[in-house]
């Protein structure tokens, strides 16, 4: 096949959307397909050969955070050119109602269209005012993929419509036989001190590490010599300021941002991994990360989390945004050895339904199925009769529609 994957966000401050279009590309030729990704990105920034800017981003706030977006006239003929020059078989934009190349590729394709759908709990009054304008575009895509529960009912709440929920992919083999690291290896690996990890944006309250630094204190008195290892891109210097724990500053190291060979080691390392989010996420894929590495992961109890941690089954859960209970919940993770070790197990066996050979596998179905029924099947019916057809060839669990859901 020939698939374009478009990406709406900037590939210069890359997060958890592009990485996902970038390792699904990488799965999806090592199968054999040609793939062309489209992206924003400055005109300085280093590409691989089969990526395609679509121009200079911009920083906005969307959802929570703060978004590199490519918008306008310019954006549009370099995505026109890009779709024509390629000929694709398929056409698969990242968040197509972002407004930014994803959308803008929507717009002009004739193209079959599967669209993937990161965000959770969109509610804002410029997507209300918007929709009426971007009904048309929704109306293109002939099958669309939620990364989670959460997503899928954004989907079904905020646009209409279902979606088939397929995971985001996690290279399980990259954590698993990652090296472990002296400088930040604890008591699994025969250290006298255990280390405890935080691994975001700094900059982002919805990250949650002022709910990790409020529980420092009170996990020291427990554990005087632990070791919190804060990793993540950001103003450290201002992180650091709001982080300012006096006797106990000692105990908190700040490490900027990590290439994915250092991220590996670094939770491949490390005891616990703490994931204190408080709010704006659909998936979670920094736990399937951890999971993967080996690390005890201690998550706030979000419906996002849970579900990645299987309920609570493969790590540990703490009320969300609570500090006391984070840091009673990292404490008993590192006093009851038998019980982390069970959840660490039942991680290990957890995470595999998340590796890329899993996850490409349900999307590469999509697009068989897309192709194939398009040319028979009423513009308006294929959707939902994508999503019939594929549930009937049992993609497996994570392809489940949550029939049962609330």
């Amino acid at each position: 096949m020939r698939i374009g994957l478009v990406s709406p966000y900037s590939f210069d401050t890359p997060g958890g959307v592009q990485f996902h279009i970038r390792d699904l590309a990488g799965e999806l030729e090592l199968r054999g397909h040609y793939v062309s990704v489209l992206a924003p990105a400055e005109e300085d920034t280093e590409l691989p050969a089969n990526y395609t800017s679509a121009g200079r981003a911009i920083p906005v706030k969307y959802n929570g955070s703060v978004a590199r977006l490519c918008f306008g006239p310019r954006a549009a003929a370099k995505t026109k050119r890009w779709l024509e020059d390629n000929r694709f078989d398929v056409i698969h934009p990242h968040e197509p109602i972002v407004p930014s190349v994803a959308m803008l590729a929507l717009w002009q394709t004739t193209t079959p269209v599967v669209a993937t759908f990161h965000s959770a709990q969109l509610r804002s009054r410029a997507l209300q005012i918007a929709f009426p304008m971007l009904r048309p575009s929704l109306e293109k895509i002939d099958a669309r993929i939620a990364v989670s529960d959460d997503a899928r009912r954004t989907i079904i709440e905020h646009l209409g419509g279902d979606a088939i929920v397929i995971p985001n992919g996690v290279s399980v083999a990259n954590f698993s036989t990652a090296t472990p690291q002296p400088q930040y290896s604890g008591v699994k690996y025969g250290g006298a001190t255990p280390t405890i990890a935080f691994l975001g944006r700094l900059n982002e309250p919805r990250k949650g590490l002022d709910v990790l630094v409020k529980a420092v204190p009170q996990i020291l008195q427990s554990y005087p010599d632990a070791k919190f290892f804060i990793a993540g891109k950001g103003d450290e210097g201002e992180a650091e300021a709001k982080a300012n724990l006096g006797q106990y500053n000692a105990a908190v190291q700040f490490l900027g941002g990590l290439s994915d060979k250092e991220k590996a080691e670094f939770l491949k390392s490390v005891d616990i991994f703490v994931a204190p989010q408080t709010g704006g996420e659909s998936f979670g894929i920094v736990l399937v990360e951890a999971m993967s590495a080996g690390a005890a992961v201690v998550a706030s109890d979000m419906g996002a989390f849970r579900r990645v941690l299987d309920e609570g089954q493969a790590g540990w859960l703490f009320r969300t945004g609570n500090a006391e209970d984070l840091a009673r919940t990292v404490i008993s993770a590192l006093s009851d050895n038998k019980l982390t070790f069970q959840k660490q197990l039942a991680a290990t066996n957890w995470v595999g339904q998340f590796d890329w050979s899993n996850v490409a596998s349900q999307i590469e179905a999509v697009y068989e199925m897309v192709i194939e029924t398009k040319a028979a099947t009423p513009p308006g019916d294929l959707a939902d009769r994508v999503i019939q057809n594929v549930l009937e060839r049992r993609l497996g669990a994570n392809a489940n529609l949550g029939a049962n859901d609330d």
